[in-house]
């Protein structure tokens, strides 16, 4: 791990792929592409999400917004900042994610960089730029942060896979939802959102 004082990289080619950064360093960096941070870890975003990701995402923020907007609570879309509480190094802030959706319902979360603790609801769409190894490392943040549910969105198969936290702190994997299905969020039961609509996509 590489510990330097923080550094105002304007190149995303200038950070170290096996360094260690903080959120301190993170607020620094100029350069154009979006990047996370996993514990310390950087990890550089796919550029710019296919169009069926985006016509998935505003289907469900259209879906979603009505509901939240109504019950105290905040949806944002990415680009986002959210600290996760969770960290290599004790004391330090070194995961950032920007979640595809994010519901947060507590205020004292929120501040002028983004959000500051696991939201509620954290919905992600899967790019064919992801690799299994970021799909894996998000899983483990968001179930270690307490994020208390979770859904993974998957444009090829229609399908959205549900997750909830258990008391124990552990994912717990619901039934699949297809394009057929009306998905039934877990933490918010009387939200409910038509997956038909989410999948509708007028590709070449």
């Amino acid at each position: 791990m590489v510990n330097r004082a923080t550094t105002a990289f304007s190149d995303v080619d200038q950070l170290d792929p096996h360094g260690y950064y903080t959120y301190e360093d993170y607020m620094t960096w100029t350069f154009p592409e979006r990047v996370e941070l996993f514990r310390g870890t950087p990890y550089l975003l796919s550029p710019g999400p296919n169009r069926r990701h985006q016509t998935i995402l505003t289907q469900l923020l259209g879906s979603m917004y009505f509901y939240f907007n109504h019950r105290g609570c905040s949806l944002f879309a990415a680009p986002f900042d959210v600290r996760l509480p969770v960290s290599l190094k004790p004391g330090r802030v070194d995961t950032v994610v920007q979640p595809d959706l994010c519901v947060v319902c507590d205020k004292n979360k929120l501040d002028k960089q983004g959000c500051d603790g696991a939201p509620d609801l954290v919905v992600e769409i899967l790019s064919p730029g992801g690799s299994p190894r970021e799909m894996r490392e998000k899983f483990s943040l968001y179930e270690a942060s307490g994020v208390r549910e979770y859904w993974l969105v998957q444009p090829e198969t229609e399908s959205v896979i549900p997750y909830s936290l258990s008391d124990d702190g552990v994912f717990v994997g619901h039934q699949p939802r297809t394009a057929q299905d009306t998905l039934v969020s877990l933490a918010f039961p009387d939200l409910s959102v038509e997956l038909r609509p989410v999948f509708v996509y007028e590709g070449e």
